[in-house]
């Protein structure tokens, strides 16, 4: 009977021995760990930050192709303006308060220009390359996109400071800006960046799970 206790205590003996080469290994990097989570919450935070800033671009590129034609934009109703919309409409755009601007790796140069009779609508016309000079006339008919200058997006951020800086104007709280020449064809690349953010962030989402759960 003593034979299986013996063989008992030698098999706990056995188990309860630490390896000495396991203790002389460093301590789990934690600080590193815990730069890296917070690396990529951060990196989710913006992804989720661009899908937030581009939804409206991407929303624009599924509406209709056909613009709508809104007339005499001087004289059109206030409810015929739609935010995010493809629109169509004739008007005298004025000189006065206009401001020229350019883009980066872009040959064409932009004016921005209030309607006539019409403060609180404005238009942003395109000035092909070497045709910006004192004979070029603004167009009388624009086609384009048009959208509430607080919720112009990202390319158009600043202009309303623009138009006050360089004309001592305000431009009217929830004015109009109607984009020329910016279809809905021209907004799918914003479908693609949001995708692509979308993505962003739920691998750094996972990520982040994985590295804080608990190793069994």
């Amino acid at each position: 009977m003593q034979a299986p206790t013996t063989d008992l205590l030698v098999g706990r003996d056995s188990v309860d021995e630490v390896d000495p080469e396991l203790l002389d290994l460093p301590a789990p990097p934690k600080r590193e760990r815990t730069l890296t989570v917070g690396l990529l919450l951060v990196t989710a935070l913006a992804s989720l930050a661009m899908v937030a800033a581009l939804r409206r671009d991407a929303a624009y590129a599924f509406g209709a192709a056909v613009p709508e034609n809104l007339g005499d934009l001087g004289a059109a109703p206030a409810e015929a303006f739609r935010d995010n919309a493809f629109v169509q409409g004739r008007a005298m755009l004025g000189a006065a308060h206009a401001i020229r601007y350019e883009r980066p790796l872009v040959s064409s140069s932009f004016r921005l220009m209030p309607v006539a009779g019409r403060p609180n609508v404005w238009a942003e016309v395109r000035v092909p390359a070497g045709e910006e000079n004192a004979r070029w006339v603004p167009p009388n008919e624009v086609v384009g996109r048009l959208v509430r200058f607080e919720a112009s997006g990202p390319k158009h951020r600043g202009l309303a400071s623009a138009v006050k800086d360089a004309t001592g104007q305000d431009v009217p709280k929830g004015a109009w800006l109607l984009v020329q020449d910016e279809g809905p064809g021209d907004a799918r690349s914003a479908v693609l960046l949001v995708l692509l953010f979308a993505g962003f962030a739920a691998w750094n989402v996972f990520a982040t799970t994985r590295l804080l759960k608990k190793v069994r």
